[in-house]
Parts: structure tokens; sequence; C-alpha cells
């Protein structure tokens, strides 16, 4: 019973983590997030977050509740409203393959 339960958890993670399509999540992010998070994930602005590097699942956990609307921005709200679950699966594959590394001072 354990180990079927751990089975079961470890498939859910693998499935997890490749479920989105990166060259469609990178498509997408190039049409419609850069402008605000940069081409790479991070942002130029000092109000748009980094997505680089982001968890899959905090990132598609945000983009799902723009769309519905228990988070709310001015512009998030209107760019996440039309994406599909697919679309924000790939987005979120997209940014958390992304590699982002910490200089210390």
């Amino acid at each position: 019973m354990v180990a079927r339960s751990l089975l079961l958890g470890l498939a859910l993670v693998a499935g997890t983590a490749i479920a989105g399509d990166l060259a469609a999540g990178r498509a997408k992010a190039d049409a419609v997030c850069a402008v605000c998070h940069g081409p790479n994930g991070l942002s130029m602005q000092p109000n748009a977050p980094h997505l680089a590097g982001q968890p899959e699942i905090y990132l598609v956990e945000q983009l799902k509740n723009y769309r519905s609307g228990k988070r709310s921005h001015d512009v998030m709200s209107v760019i996440a409203k039309p994406l599909t679950d697919a679309e924000i699966q790939n987005l979120a594959a997209w940014y958390a393959a992304m590699q982002v590394s910490v200089q210390l001072p």
C-alpha cells in the first residue's frame, strides 16, 4: 500500500515536470510576457517581477488566480483572462526551465 502511494506520487511529480511544451511556452512568452517581464524572464521594470527560474507549480497557480479573479492586477488580470490551461502550463514550464544564478556581494 505504501509503495503504491509512493509510486503514484512519483508519477505525478514526474508528469508535472514534463507537462508543458517549452517551445509553445517560449513563443507565448515572447508574444505576450516579454514586454513587462523581459525577453529572458528577467524584468527591467521595477514593478514587474522576474519570472525566470520560478517554480512551475507557483507560476501555474498564480496565472490561474489572475485568470479567475482570485488575484487582481490591472494588467495581469487582462493578460491571463484568455489563457487556456495548456497555455498556462506551457508558460510555467518555459520560465521554470530557465536557470538563474545568484552572485552574493
